[in-house]
Formats: structure tokens, C-alpha cells, sequence
């Protein structure tokens, strides 16, 4: 990555600066932001974050949602960008003194930006004056649980999205509160809806390292449905240019593929019957609003190995562990998501009596499960918890 990295300048007294290292925190974030600029609109927000934190109000001090990168090899590769973007937010955060840091997400950099507020005296935990909280716990449930250990010592706050969380942090002193999903909110409208007659909607994640492996699994897909002689439309959402020029370059040579797969900005208002998906979080927007798919993921070799010995959950999806007595979607990995075995599920899918309707009633189940409490949304505990009111 080379990049400039200087922080945007600001005045004044900041009360709250978010930090959220990836697309769906800052989707998530810039929801907060609303709701909080709608109880006082005075107050100053800051953010390292993506352009919808950046258009909810906040300033944008870096954006730092566009340079995610996901797995151990990648981290390392640019490992001397992320140690000066980490650097420069520990000064910045001693120079300008928020009211309160709210970390969402993005824990690989957010829990050692906690510990590093605390040993540095600036956070409440560390004797000074910050608050420090943490929106959407780390996946403590799947590898790493003694991570709470640390949470407790460096965050005055944690709010959680799935309500099973909670019990994760019963053994330690940390205040933990279940916020409900950000899709629970009232203000939420889901980019995709089902629609029997609409399009394959094709979903390879938002990072181009595992974009770049998935995609060609999935056009390999769309081939084989071809050759067996189903007639399909298919749409593809991409809003970042390095991912959209991967994605051109890959369908230049498929001409088959290229002539019934279409190119979007974002995926807005998109009627799919049918998804070919990675593991993240528009799988659970599509589990959410009903959409049948697949999941398939494919990540560097030595992620993975590392990965499969670290990591203990039946399935990546979070639809299928949230309901893994009935889990919705076929999940493929590494050398098992292959174009046929991709295509022999969309087919089944295609082929379904009454489509949808599993779908539909996973949906359900999913709306009930991740219902946010009364009066305890993020932006609630967000007043409560960062003294913001």
C-alpha cells in the first residue's frame, strides 16, 4: 500500500472519534452517527472510516474502511502501513482528547489500539480521561476466548450484536450489553430483496485478496449452468475500482459469462432469487431478507491451514451458526468450492417448488433472534456509556 497517510486536521473539542477498519463497520457506524447527530446535532464527531460514516456526518480524519485486508499473510504484507496509521491514531487521540472512542469491529487493530491507550495513560481504564467502548464483540466464540481477559482491562464498554454473546463475558468485569443487530434497527433497509423472477446475485466480498480468488469460482459457475442450458441474468455489486477493474479483467476472457453478468456500483436496491456468496456480512443481508444462496470462500493457503487449527465453528456463515439446527445456506471451502458444486446447488435452488420459502422462514427466525431491546439501541447505550447526552 502506498498511500499517503496524514490525518485530516481539526478544531475544537472532539466528543466522539470512531474508529471502524472495514466496509460493513462503517455502514454500521454511520448509522450511529445519524442517531446521535439527531439527539444533538452539535455534537463533534470524528472518524477513521469509510465514506458513509463520512456522509452521516462525521469528519473524516482518514479513511481507513479502504484499506481492509483480511488473513494473516495479507496483515504482514503491509505491516509497516498499519503500524503508522496505528501510531498516528494513539498521537492524534493524545493531542485531541475525545470524550469517547468507540472501536467498532476490526479487533485485529481496535483491542491493541485499546491496550495502547491504557498503557499510555490516555484512556479512563489507564487514569485518564477517554472512554474507551468496543461495538460488535470479537468472535470470541470461535478462536481466542481468553481475548476477554484483555478486553476488560483496556474498554469501559462493550456492546454486542448477537444476543448469545453476552455469556461469553459472565467470568469478567467488563459491562457487556446486548444492542441488537444494526439490520434490527428501525432505519434499516436491506440493498437486496428476494424476487422468484429476479436476477443471481453474485457476492465475493468487499476485500480484493479473497475477491480475487472467489470470483473465478464463481463464473466458472455461471458457465456450467450455461452449458447444462439454464437461461440466467446475474449482477454484480462493486463499488471499489481496484475490484471492478479484477472483475472486467476476468470477464474479458469469458464471453459467455460476460454476456449475461452486469456490473453495479453498490448493492442498492437489487432483487435477487437466487446468491452465490462469501462468508461476510452481506450473506447475513441476504439470509435476512430471504434470499437463498451459497456460500463458498477460498483464502491464502496459509490462512487457511492457520485458520482451520485456530478456529472451532461448524459453519462461517452467520446465518448458519445462528441457526445451525436448520443452517440456510450449503457452505464450500478452499478446494471444495469448485464451479460444479456451486452450480449443482444453485440449481437445486432454481428448481424448488415453492421458491423462497425456506428462505423466508429462516428470515423469520433471524428477525425474532436479533430484535433489538427496547430502548437499549447503540445509540442508547452509545449516550449512556460515552457520557454523550
Amino acid at each position: 500500500m502506498n498511500h499517503s497517510n496524514e490525518f485530516l486536521e481539526v478544531s475544537g473539542t472532539v466528543d466522539l472519534l470512531v474508529v471502524a477498519g472495514e466496509a460493513s463497520g462503517d455502514e454500521h457506524s454511520a448509522r450511529a452517527v445519524i442517531d446521535l447527530k439527531a439527539r444533538n446535532q452539535n455534537l463533534k464527531i470524528c472518524a477513521l472510516a469509510g465514506e458513509k460514516v463520512r456522509q452521516a456526518g462525521a469528519d473524516l480524519l482518514f479513511p481507513l474502511a479502504n484499506y481492509g485486508v483480511v488473513g494473516l499473510f495479507e496483515v504482514l504484507r503491509n505491516y509497516n502501513f498499519f503500524r503508522d496509521i496505528f501510531e498516528k491514531t494513539v498521537s492524534w487521540i493524545a493531542k485531541f482528547r475525545p470524550r469517547c472512542v468507540l472501536l467498532v469491529d476490526y479487533p485485529g487493530f481496535n483491542l491493541r489500539l485499546a491496550r495502547a491507550l491504557k498503557d499510555r495513560g490516555i484512556s479512563q481504564k489507564g487514569g485518564g480521561d477517554v472512554v474507551v467502548l468496543q461495538y460488535i464483540s470479537p468472535q470470541l466464540w470461535a478462536w481466542k476466548p481468553k481475548r476477554r481477559f484483555s478486553m476488560a482491562e483496556t474498554l469501559d464498554g462493550l456492546g454486542v450484536i448477537f444476543p448469545f454473546e453476552t455469556q461469553y463475558y459472565e467470568d469478567v468485569s467488563l459491562p457487556v450489553t446486548f444492542v441488537g443487530h444494526p439490520f434490527a434497527d428501525p432505519s434499516y433497509i436491506s440493498p437486496v430483496q428476494f424476487d422468484p423472477n429476479g436476477d443471481l446475485l453474485l457476492l465475493p466480498g468487499s476485500r480484493i485478496q479473497p475477491v480475487g480468488r472467489i470470483l473465478p469460482v464463481f463464473f466458472d459457475a455461471l458457465e456450467e449452468l450455461i452449458s447444462q442450458g439454464f437461461e440466467c441474468s446475474a449482477v454484480l455489486p462493486i463499488s471499489d475500482s481496484k475490484i471492478r477493474q479484477l472483475a472486467e479483467g476476468l470477464l474479458a476472457q469469458r464471453s459467455k459469462v460476460s454476456k449475461i453478468v452486469r456490473l453495479v456500483d453498490r448493492p442498492n436496491g437489487l432483487s435477487a432469487r437466487v446468491a452465490l456468496m462469501s462468508s461476510g456480512t452481506m450473506s447475513l443481508a441476504c439470509a435476512w431478507s430471504g434470499i437463498p444462496g451459497v456460500i463458498a470462500y477460498r483464502a491464502h493457503p496459509l490462512t487457511y491451514i492457520i485458520g482451520k487449527m485456530l478456529v472451532k465453528v461448524p459453519y462461517l456463515g452467520m446465518a448458519n451458526l445462528l441457526l445451525k439446527d436448520d443452517p440456510p445456506n450449503p457452505e464450500y471451502l478452499q478446494g471444495q468450492a469448485t464451479g460444479l458444486r456451486l452450480a449443482e446447488e444453485v440449481k437445486q435452488i432454481l428448481q424448488e417448488e415453492e421458491p423462497g420459502r425456506r428462505a423466508a422462514i429462516a428470515a423469520g427466525r433471524l428477525h425474532n433472534m436479533l430484535a433489538q431491546p427496547h430502548e437499549r439501541r447503540v445509540v442508547d447505550w452509545l449516550v449512556q456509556e460515552g457520557k454523550l447526552g
